[in-house]
C-alpha cells in the first residue's frame, strides 16, 4: 500500500497542470526563529539558479480557488538540471520540474519545499493542492515549492507498462498459497520488472531515495542557497529524514507527518501497514453501524468477504453503461483500502458496499481508480511505475520464494481482509534489477529540532513509525494526534495545524509529549 497523503484537491490539480515551461531566480531574507542563512552543503558543483516563468496550459479554474485567494496567488514553473548519478557528476543529466506558488502578501523570498508521499506522488500537484489548504499565515511567509522527484510525473518520468497492462495488473488476484497462483503471480510481476529493467537498463538503479535527497539539496541551491524549509507527508518523511541525515546543516525546519518507520525491514513494514488497514476497517465498520444508510450492511466485514468470494467466482459488473469494466476481488479490496485513508471517505465506502452487494461495483471501481490514479478516459499517471522503481531500488535484494510462501500463509491468517491479496506484490522487488541503494538510518545532528507528527490511528504509517523516527533522528520533537486516517496536518485538527504553522514560521516547538485531541 503506497504511503502517501491524499490531498483533497489532487484530482483537480492533475487536471489543472498539463505542462510547465521554464525562465527569475529565488532569493530571500531570514524568517523569525531559527536562522535561515545561506549555506553551502557537500553537494558540488553549485547549482545554477532556478529560472521561473509562467506555467503553460495552467487552468486555474480547475483548482476551484476561492476568489480572494485566486487574486492573491501566482503560479510559475522552472526546470532544474541535476546529475542522473551523483557519483558521476559530469555524466548524464536529467531535469526536475518545479512549481512555485507565490502569495502577493509574501515579501520574504523564503521557500517551503513539499513532498506528498508515495514514493511516486507529484510534488507539483501537491503544491497546487496546498495553495487551497494552507493558511494565509503560511502562504504569506513562504513561496510553496513543489517538485516532482526524479522519475515522477513531469520529472523524467519512468513508464514501464501501457495503460492496458496496468488495467490487467491492478485487477489481478492470485491465491499464492496454491502452486498455480504462486506461479501466475510470479510470472505477472516478472513481466513488470523485466519491462522496466529492459527499458531503462543500468540507469534504472539511479531512481532511488538517496539520489532524490541529493536532488533536494540542488533544488535548495537553485532557490537561492538558504537553509531548507521542508514539509513532507508519508514517504516524504523518509525522504526528509534522508535529507537531514545527508545535509543536517542545510536544514532550517522540517515537518515529517505520517512517518515511515526507519527501524523495520520491508516485509515487517508492509505487515504493519496491512495491520493498520485491518484496524481502520474495523473503525469504519463501527461507525457504519451508527449511520442508517450504512447500517443496512449488518456486518460490513462479512459483506466485504462475500464480495471478494463473489468477485473471485465472477467479476462484479460496474452496473453502468459508461463503464464496461467489472470489479475483480483485487479491485474490490483496492477500493476498500482507498476509502480507509481518510475518515471523510467512510460514507462513500458504505454507499459503494451497499451498491456492490446489490450487484453494481461502480462505487468500488471509482475508489480503486482514485488509488491507482486511473483517469476517467482509462489512462494512468506513472505512480505505479515510479512507486515500484523507487521502492525496489531502496530495498535489499529479495525476498526468496520460501519467504514469500511463508509470509503469504502468515498474512492470510493474521490479516484476513487484505493479507493474502497483498502478499502477491512481494514478487515485484524479488525480480527487480539487483543494484540497490538501501535507505540509511536517518540519524541527523540538525541545528534545529525536526518536528515529527504521528497519528494514533493512521492505517498507512502506524504510530510506532513516528516514535521510532523521532528517536532515530536524535534531535526531533514528537507531536501526536488522536485522530483517524492517514497523516495529521491539514486533516481537520486545528490543534495540529496551529502547532505546525508556528513551527514552520518561527521555529517554535509544541510542548514536549503533546497530544492533540480528536
Amino acid at each position: 500500500m503506497r504511503r502517501r497523503v491524499l490531498l483533497a484537491a489532487l484530482v483537480a490539480c492533475a487536471a489543472a497542470l498539463s505542462a510547465c515551461t521554464s525562465t527569475v531566480s529565488g532569493n530571500g531574507s531570514a524568517l523569525s526563529g531559527p536562522s535561515s542563512h545561506r549555506t553551502s552543503g557537500p553537494s558540488a558543483p553549485s547549482q545554477a539558479p532556478a529560472r521561473f516563468s509562467e506555467c503553460t496550459q495552467l487552468n486555474l479554474s480547475a483548482l476551484q480557488l476561492p476568489p480572494a485567494r485566486q487574486s492573491e496567488l501566482t503560479f510559475s514553473c522552472a526546470a532544474v538540471e541535476v546529475p542522473l548519478d551523483y557519483s558521476d557528476p559530469s555524466g548524464r543529466t536529467i531535469e526536475l520540474e518545479l512549481i512555485k506558488v507565490h502569495d502577493s502578501h509574501n515579501h520574504s523570498g523564503n521557500s517551503l519545499v513539499v513532498n506528498p508521499g508515495g514514493p511516486g506522488g507529484s510534488g507539483v500537484f501537491a503544491a497546487l493542492s496546498l495553495s487551497i489548504e494552507l493558511s494565509e499565515r503560511v502562504l504569506s511567509s513562504f513561496d510553496i515549492i513543489g517538485f516532482d522527484p526524479r522519475g515522477v510525473s513531469l520529472s523524467t518520468p519512468i513508464t514501464c507498462l501501457s495503460d492496458t497492462q496496468k488495467d490487467a495488473l491492478n485487477a489481478e488476484s492470485f491465491d499464492i498459497r496454491t502452486a498455480s497462483g504462486f506461479a501466475a503471480a510470479k510470472a505477472a510481476d516478472a513481466q513488470f520488472a523485466q519491462a522496466c529493467n529492459s527499458r531503462y537498463g543500468a540507469a534504472l538503479a539511479d531512481y532511488n531515495t538517496v539520489q532524490t535527497a541529493k536532488d533536494m539539496d540542488r533544488i535548495r541551491q537553485a532557490l537561492g542557497g538558504q537553509q531548507l524549509n521542508y514539509l513532507g507527508f508519508s514517504y516524504g518523511t523518509e525522504l526528509g529524514g534522508v535529507y537531514a541525515h545527508l545535509f543536517p546543516n542545510n536544514l532550517r525546519v522540517a515537518v515529517l507527518d505520517g512517518a515511515v518507520d526507519p527501524l523495520t525491514d520491508p516485509i515487517t513494514s508492509f505487515a504493519n501497514q496491512i495491520q493498520g488497514f485491518e484496524k481502520a476497517f474495523d473503525q469504519f465498520a463501527a461507525n457504519c453501524l451508527t449511520r442508517s444508510a450504512c447500517a443496512v450492511l449488518g456486518n460490513p466485514r462479512q459483506v466485504v468477504y462475500q464480495l471478494v468470494a463473489t468477485a473471485n467466482a465472477h467479476a462484479i459488473a460496474s452496473g453502468t453503461q459508461s463503464d464496461p469494466r467489472s470489479a475483480t476481488s483485487g479491485l474490490v479490496l483496492t477500493g476498500v483500502a482507498q476509502a480507509l485513508y481518510s475518515q471523510s471517505e467512510w460514507p462513500t465506502l458504505g454507499d459503494a458496499l451497499v451498491q456492490a452487494r446489490n450487484g453494481a461495483s461502480e462505487g468500488l471501481l471509482k475508489l480503486a481508480d482514485e488509488y491507482n490514479e486511473r483517469r476517467s478516459d482509462g489512462s494512468y499517471t506513472n505512480i505505479l511505475d515510479a512507486n515500484t522503481a523507487i521502492s525496489c531500488n531502496d530495498s535489499p535484494v529479495g525476498p526468496t520464494d520460501e519467504v514469500i510462501r511463508a509470509t503469504a500463509q502468515r498474512w492470510a491468517t493474521a490479516y484476513p481482509m487484505f493479507g493474502l491479496s497483498l502478499a502477491q506484490s512481494l514478487f515485484i522487488c524479488q525480480q527487480w534489477q539487483p543494484h540497490r541503494t538501501p535507505v540509511p538510518k536517518p540519524t541527523a545532528a540538525t541545528p534545529q529540532k525536526v518536528l515529527v507528527i504521528g497519528n494514533l490511528h493512521d492505517p498507512a504509517t502506524p504510530y510506532q513509525g513516528a516514535t521510532d523516527l523521532a528517536r532515530t533522528l536524535g534531535n526531533a520533537e514528537l507531536l501526536t494526534w488522536d485522530g483517524e486516517g492517514h497523516t495529521s496536518y491539514l486533516s481537520g485538527s486545528t490543534c495540529i495545524d496551529n502547532y505546525v504553522n508556528a513551527y514552520l514560521i518561527s521555529g517554535a516547538l509544541p510542548p514536549r509529549n503533546t497530544t492533540c485531541p480528536r
